[in-house]
């Protein structure tokens, strides 16, 4: 479990993979930043203005 709780709501989106791969547009489709859990820790995953994507713990 993670020891930081987030005060946003929560929101569940499904999105669809397709022969193993997901569209970019799809993850960020509601803002510029997404966390990811992996093994209880929390990564942060965020597509820039010049259209890249940056991945921190």
């Amino acid at each position: 479990m993670l020891e930081k709780q987030s005060s946003r709501k929560h929101n569940k989106r499904v999105i669809t993979l397709v022969d193993d791969a997901l569209q970019s547009s799809d993850l960020f489709a509601q803002g510029r930043e997404l966390t990811i859990i992996h093994n209880s820790d929390a990564y942060k995953l965020r597509l820039t203005g010049n259209g890249k994507l940056i991945l921190t713990k």
